[in-house]
């Protein structure tokens, strides 16, 4: 009896791997998209840091403009007040006083007491 012998050529390879489609795309886009994606946000990020610097030098500035107005709108409201407290003296004093013995103009202390004491 003869020998049994493979084909001319050999057997057909096993296939022993399943065969199912990959699905999505490539590792490599969805990368690209995220790195897109986070750039675009940093971009975005840092404007607004910048903007908001701007904003906070821009206020600075603004108060330090407005400084010497203001300044000067409280020096006016306390030669109001010193003169009226003048007046207020010579009204029921009947002179004018010096509390501090001199010419030398001092600025008055104001303490402000509470309206409300509680025990």
């Amino acid at each position: 009896m003869a020998q049994d012998l493979p084909p001319q050529g050999g057997y057909e390879p096993v296939q022993y791997k399943r065969n199912i489609p990959a699905r999505g795309f490539r590792p490599a886009y969805y990368l690209l998209g995220m790195f897109t994606i986070m750039g675009y946000g940093w971009y975005k990020y840092i404007k607004g840091v910048r903007e908001l610097n701007e904003l906070g030098r821009e206020k600075m500035w603004s108060r330090i403009y407005l400084i010497p107005m203001l300044q000067a709108e409280n020096d006016r409201d306390q030669v109001r007040r010193y003169w009226a407290d003048q007046d207020r003296e010579q009204e029921l004093l009947g002179k004018k006083t010096k509390v501090y013995h001199s010419d030398r103009f001092v600025r008055p202390t104001y303490s402000i007491s509470p309206t409300n004491i509680s025990k």
